[in-house]
C-alpha cells in the first residue's frame, strides 16, 4: 500500500491562497479532527505564539476523499526562490489535441481569473502559471 501523501504550501496570507486553491482544485474547507467543532478550539491545544489565529492557516480537502489534502500556513519569511515541488492542475484529457489545449487555454483563463497569472506557455502542451503569492503550478491534460 501506498503513503498518503498531504501538500504543505508556506505563505503570507493563508486566506488568499485557500479562496485560489478552492477554486482551482475544487477543494472544501477541512471540517477540524474529532472531538473539536472548530478549527479554533483545535488549535488552542497547540502552544502557539500569543499573534497566532485560526487565519494563519488553512486546511483543504477533496470533497470526495480521493486527492491528497492541502494544508496552507502563513510563515514570517518570504518565498525567495523558485519551489522544488509544484502541483499540477489536470483538465480532462479526451478528444484531440487542439481540444484538449482549448480546455487547458480555458483553464489557465479562468485561473488568471482568481488571481494566478501565466509564467510561461508550452504551445499544445501544458502552461506554467503561478498562484497569487507566486508559487509555480502547471496546467495539463490529464491522460485520455
Amino acid at each position: 500500500m501506498a503513503a498518503k501523501v498531504d501538500l504543505t504550501l508556506d505563505c503570507a496570507n493563508a486566506q488568499l491562497l485557500a479562496a485560489f486553491w478552492k477554486t482551482a482544485l475544487g477543494c472544501v474547507d477541512e471540517p477540524p479532527p474529532a472531538p473539536f467543532t472548530t478549527r479554533e478550539e483545535w488549535l488552542a491545544q497547540f502552544d502557539l505564539p500569543e499573534d497566532d489565529t485560526e487565519d494563519d492557516g488553512a486546511w483543504l480537502c477533496d470533497p470526495d476523499g480521493v486527492g491528497p489534502r492541502l494544508s496552507i500556513l502563513k510563515v514570517p519569511e518570504p518565498k525567495t526562490a523558485k519551489s522544488r515541488l509544484h502541483i499540477d492542475v489536470r483538465v480532462p484529457g479526451h478528444g484531440s489535441p487542439e481540444e484538449r489545449w482549448a480546455r487547458i487555454k480555458a483553464e489557465s483563463g479562468r485561473l488568471v481569473k482568481a488571481g494566478g497569472r501565466v509564467l510561461e506557455e508550452f504551445d499544445g502542451h501544458h502552461v506554467v502559471m503561478a498562484d497569487p503569492e507566486g508559487n509555480e503550478f502547471c496546467v495539463a491534460s490529464a491522460k485520455p
